[in-house]
């Protein structure tokens, strides 16, 4: 099965094409360039590099959250984009998982964390065994403290993944934890994660199409929440 996977949730933006877990291919850029720019040119490179055309893909894979609001609609239109003229099946990643699938090799629990500012992380956590991922909790946006507090309450070594992964460090090991980073060149978010993580959700038959293709914000935009503030200031 090839999959064409997108991954544009944060800063470091990539394309990759792999066939089940093989990696073909892989462009990846983390200079804080526009996503709008170049993830399109990007991945037709890279196709174009492979001699693969569009209609030889499989699957249309994507970081659909959570991340950056402006990053996932840009992923999820270039993967809509890609895959409606040929009605490709689709997968919409965990972001947090994806990053979890370059570190199953390790055997550690692995700790999924991206800045989610105010006060807290977006974070999953997952069990590895060498080979594949056991999920410990769902996908959600957590204050640090109420994370340190679970990881203390689990007892064992974390490894921690991610663009929050060095503001986690920090504060989780000055609480005593056994914690310890992703080496750098697996520590953010990368396309082929995405793709690995498509190919679960293949195998358990859960694909979607281009119109079914949304975001998975977890929480409210800046500016939803703003207009709701102000309708409930309205109302009191």
């Amino acid at each position: 099965m090839k999959i064409l996977a997108l991954e544009s949730s944060a800063v470091a933006c990539s394309a990759a094409l792999c066939e089940d877990e093989k990696l073909i291919a892989q462009s990846y850029q983390n200079n804080g360039l526009t996503h709008s720019v170049t993830l399109m040119p990007m991945t037709t490179s890279l196709l174009s590099g492979c001699g693969v055309a569009l209609e030889d893909v499989d699957v249309i894979a994507v970081a659909a959250g959570p991340g950056s609001f402006t990053g996932l609609r840009i992923g999820v239109a270039a993967a809509k984009g890609l895959a409606w003229p040929g009605k490709k099946p689709c997968a919409a990643c965990s972001t947090l998982e994806s990053m979890a699938w370059s570190l199953a090799h390790t055997g550690l629990e692995i700790c999924a964390v991206m800045d989610a500012r105010r006060h807290q992380v977006y974070n999953a956590r997952f069990s590895s065994d060498g080979a594949g991922l056991t999920r410990l909790c769902e996908d959600r946006a957590i204050a640090l403290e109420e994370l340190a507090a679970e990881l203390k309450k689990s007892g064992n070594p974390q490894i921690l993944v991610g663009d929050g992964a060095v503001l986690c460090y920090t504060t989780l090991k000055g609480l005593g934890l056994d914690v310890r980073l992703a080496p750098p060149h697996l520590q953010f978010q990368n396309a082929w994660g995405v793709a690995r993580c498509a190919l679960e959700l293949a195998r358990r038959g859960e694909l979607t199409d281009a119109s079914g293709l949304t975001p998975n914000y977890h929480r409210l935009s800046q500016a939803e929440r703003e207009r709701l503030a102000k309708e409930q200031n309205k109302g009191e």
